[in-house]
């Protein structure tokens, strides 16, 4: 069992607000192309506080069934009632068992014990990774991820996990209040080794009402974490393309 408190309550007027979403979603293409995503995936959210309940509702109103977990999922019942049957709440074990797709979203200072608890059932898995180290709430493993960067740091703690760095970036009141605005969309810098990982992560970019920018590996990643210049940037597609010098 987990030795730490991860998961926050997920705010109910921010879920409310979030806006509906489009109907047809879009997967990234190794020539750089956006397809259509061909059918919903199950997806997992391991830790269902702002960020994890703002994201995973948008999913759910895109047509994604989602089981959004914590340690008390009794708690979570009045969220998954407003967002209806595609919606349930588990434990972590059953969310990381439900989802072909998991997103994490938890304080970057839970991630080791997480990791030793669950990597083994993750293994093979898609990850979304949306947590961010803080020093004065994570200790020592902001320094480790300083050191060598976020997105090589999560890989780390989860070596069977296809992990792909997402929705980092912004606050949850930002993704509420920009999912699906008109064009152009709101860029959602993104990051992941696997190929067909990275092609899964940007359809539901996409289908959570953004526009996917691939910034590179996990390695990468480091460009978008807290204090660098992807960090922060509410900007479309082409800005942020530009303001990290990509092609």
């Amino acid at each position: 069992m987990m030795r730490q408190e991860i998961f926050m309550r997920p705010n109910r007027r921010a879920l409310l607000g979030v806006g509906g979403v489009l109907m047809l979603g879009a997967v990234l293409r190794p020539a750089g192309l956006f397809a259509q995503s061909a059918s919903p995936s199950r997806i997992g959210i391991i830790g269902s506080g702002h960020i994890g309940g703002t994201i995973g509702g948008l999913w759910v109103k895109k047509g994604h069934p989602v089981m959004f977990s914590s340690r008390h999922p009794d708690e979570l019942k009045p969220m998954v009632a407003e967002l209806g049957s595609l919606a349930q709440a588990g434990t972590v074990e059953q969310a990381i068992a439900f989802g072909d797709v998991l997103f994490i979203a938890v304080p970057y200072g839970a991630i080791p014990q997480i990791g030793r608890d669950y990597s083994a059932a993750m293994k093979g898995k898609v990850m979304l990774d949306a947590c961010n180290a803080v020093s004065a709430r994570d200790g020592a493993i902001a320094d480790e991820v300083e050191q060598n960067g976020i997105g090589v740091t999560s890989q780390k703690y989860f070596p069977g996990a296809r992990i792909v760095r997402a929705f980092n970036t912004m606050s949850y009141a930002v993704f509420a209040r920009e999912a699906n605005r008109p064009d152009p969309r709101l860029a959602i810098p993104i990051a992941g080794d696997d190929p067909q990982a990275v092609q899964v992560a940007a359809g539901l970019v996409r289908d959570a009402g953004f526009d996917p920018v691939v910034v590179g590996k996990l390695a990468d990643a480091r460009r978008f974490q807290r204090g660098q210049p992807g960090y922060g940037q509410q900007v479309s597609a082409t800005e942020l393309k530009q303001k990290l010098s990509l092609p």
